[in-house]
């Protein structure tokens, strides 16, 4: 597997979508793949890229800090799925969006539209609230899936006005510091060859080392609940473990396992999309985990060229961490996924 993966991901580089990878396969709660190939960047000073580099995690973040948060506090009883958004966040109930939930928040069910650029007026992240305010939904919730960072905007007011603590606190407080995850956080200061950097930028002269990729969460402050993660693949190593292991990391429960289980269930049979709380579920269709991983198989990507996904039924979790957008965000790794997956298990099954 190791050479096959290695010259998978070679080829992938010499194709200019990502100057480096770094891939961490586990079977049966064993590591049967770690590998890094190329560089950190093509810059001048760029360096080997290892499992240590820091990686723009970009909607990692949902499924890494939002939705472990939110079902932290379901299990303290301060929310319910069912909660309607205007109950936090008052400002909200209007335009029709009165009946919002949350899970259809976490759902991508909500009828909010996908996106929205923010950042062209340069809006910080009170303004941002503000204009979601005044957004009208495109469908009716819960008869379509439509993938919005809006939606995980909202869940990260929600869980600051529950908990009085900002999301980037509340992240290193319950989840990071408890797993030790020394590594991971909003905001990091390293020095620049610790990055996997990602695109380039007029204004800058160079690329972002270390400045969060998404242009909404740049005006933000570099922190939501939809991106401006920054993590290793060692410390996305010690975080998927814990899924594995019932939502326990040694000995601590970090989410409860009832919860944990409950967010990986099918909430929209009426749509195309599998989409459980927070995660993509492979489903039927075509799916970033390949052809042959099961039905039960979850995880979810990051448009930096982040992503992992966890087959319960064979005990397999791949790991991918690159850059991709490096050469530019009009690259997409649409096919690279699903073909990786593959790949990796048909070399081990067969």
């Amino acid at each position: 597997m190791k050479e096959t993966v290695r010259n998978f991901l070679q080829r992938e580089i010499d194709l200019q979508v990502t100057p480096g990878a770094v891939i961490r396969v586990r079977h049966k709660g064993k590591i049967i793949l770690d590998e890094a190939v190329g560089t950190n960047s093509l810059d001048a000073d760029n360096v080997p890229i290892t499992s240590s580099h820091l990686f723009d995690m970009a909607s990692l973040t949902k499924v890494m800090v939002t939705l472990p948060a939110i079902l932290q506090i379901c299990e303290t009883g301060e929310i319910h799925l069912h909660d309607k958004v205007a109950t936090f966040i008052p400002s909200f109930q209007k335009l029709g969006k009165e009946s919002v939930t949350i899970k259809q928040l976490l759902t991508h069910s909500s009828g909010l539209t996908a996106h929205q650029p923010y950042f062209e007026r340069r809006l910080s992240a009170a303004q941002v609230l503000k204009e979601i305010d005044e957004e009208q939904l495109e469908y009716a919730p819960d008869t379509n899936v439509v993938y919005s960072d809006l939606g995980f905007i909202l869940l990260m007011e929600i869980i600051e006005k529950v908990t009085g603590l900002k999301i980037d606190e509340y992240a290193r407080l319950y989840l990071f510091e408890p797993m030790e995850m020394k590594d991971t956080g909003y905001q990091p200061v390293y020095g620049r060859q610790r990055y996997a950097p990602t695109e380039y930028y007029d204004h800058l002269q160079d690329h972002k080392y270390g400045i969060v990729h998404d242009d909404n969460t740049e005006f933000m402050g570099g922190i939501s609940g939809h991106a401006g993660l920054f993590s290793t693949m060692e410390d996305l190593a010690v975080f998927t473990r814990m899924l594995e292991n019932d939502g326990v990391h040694e000995g601590k429960k970090i989410i409860d396992p009832y919860w944990l289980a409950l967010s990986k269930h099918n909430f929209t049979p009426f749509a195309e999309e599998s989409r459980g709380l927070g995660w993509q579920l492979k489903g039927s269709g075509a799916s970033p985990a390949g052809d042959l991983m099961s039905q039960v198989t979850y995880g979810h990507t990051g448009f930096t060229g982040t992503s992992f996904y966890i087959d319960p039924e064979q005990e397999l979790t791949v790991m991918l961490l690159t850059n991709r957008v490096y050469f530019g965000r009009h690259l997409a790794m649409l096919r690279l996924r699903p073909r990786l997956h593959n790949i990796i298990y048909t070399t081990l099954f067969s």
